[in-house]
This record gives C-alpha cells, structure tokens and sequence, in this order.
C-alpha cells in the first residue's frame, strides 16, 4: 500500500469488483476511458479480470481508496513494461463522481509515479490521453506530464473522429520536480 495526500493505492480486493464494474460501465467514465465500442462489461467478466491480477506478471493494478472515507474510487496501474528499455505505460480512472475535478486523482497519480520511479526504477512513464479529456491532461501536467505526441482521429467519439495525446514524464524531471 503506497499512500498519498488524498488516497492511498492498494491491491485490488474481491469486494472492489462489483463497484469496478458499476464504475467502469458508468456512460461518462466509458466516454472517457474506453477506445472500442462502448459495450457494457459483466460482473463475470470483471470476475475473471480480478483472477488474472497476479504479482508475478509485468502489470500491476491498483485499487485507489480515498483516505478519509476508506472508500475504493478507482483503480490505476502499469499496464505495460518495457524493461529493455526501462519505460512504463500507465492508466488511471476515478470512477466515483463524488470525486471527480477535486485532486484525487492527481493525487493517485503522483503516488502511482513515486512507485513507478523509486521502487521499480524505470526512466520514463508514459500515457494516453484524449484530446477531449481536459480534466484528466490538467491533471498529468500538473504531475509533471509533457506532451510528447499527437495521433491525429485515431478515435471514434461524439459523432467524430478524436484525437489522442501521447503524454510522458522522464525520472529526471520527476526527481527535479519532486525537490522543487
């Protein structure tokens, strides 16, 4: 468990899995989250999603729980490892509205990162973000994201063809910020 200002990051349990499942077929939270079609997710397969969830592969999830309540409100995690050449693509939700535009998500952000850097001792994490989702690219600026990249319509939202910025963070720059 990794603990920041707001949240704290921790392993996924079995009784997070029926409110991952409400959140994540939340229409907003899809809107936002979900490249393909915006189908609805079962709790079975939410159910099998949980059992894949091991230490022992190159990803790793976390359940995001707000500190004061106690209460789960996301997931983030390492979707993806690179470790030949030390780089890490990352994701994040906060599936409660209550929360949403308040900082915890930056804050889970900042805690996922502080893992990321100086327990795993990768050199760059990167993300994707779309174009639309300002909340969420104030967010990564504010945890010392760049923009690196654009894939110009690479989806299909609202009735056209969206962007998708490509954003990262270096561990120098995430060291540098840290001492400021």
């Amino acid at each position: 468990m990794y603990t920041g200002e707001k949240v704290k990051i921790r392993a996924y349990q079995r009784e997070d899995v029926p409110l991952a499942q409400q959140y994540l077929n939340d229409a907003e939270t899809k809107r936002l989250l979900v490249p393909g079609i915006p189908y609805p997710f079962t709790l079975e397969e939410e159910n099998k999603w949980f059992e894949t969830i091991s230490s022992q592969s190159d990803t790793y999830s976390f359940a995001i729980e707000s500190i004061e309540e106690g209460k789960y409100i996301g997931g983030c995690g390492v979707n993806r490892l690179e470790w030949k050449n030390s780089v890490a693509t990352v994701g994040i939700f906060i599936g409660d509205k209550n929360y949403w535009g308040k900082g915890y998500g930056t804050d889970a952000m900042k805690v996922l990162l502080k893992f990321i850097f100086e327990q795993m001792n990768i050199n760059k994490v990167k993300l994707f973000v779309y174009s639309f989702n300002n909340r969420a690219v104030k967010s990564y600026e504010k945890c010392g994201f760049v923009r690196e990249g654009l894939l110009r319509q690479e989806i299909f939202r609202d009735g056209k063809y969206q962007d998708v910025y490509i954003m990262a963070i270096l561990k120098d720059e995430y060291f540098q910020q840290k001492c400021i």
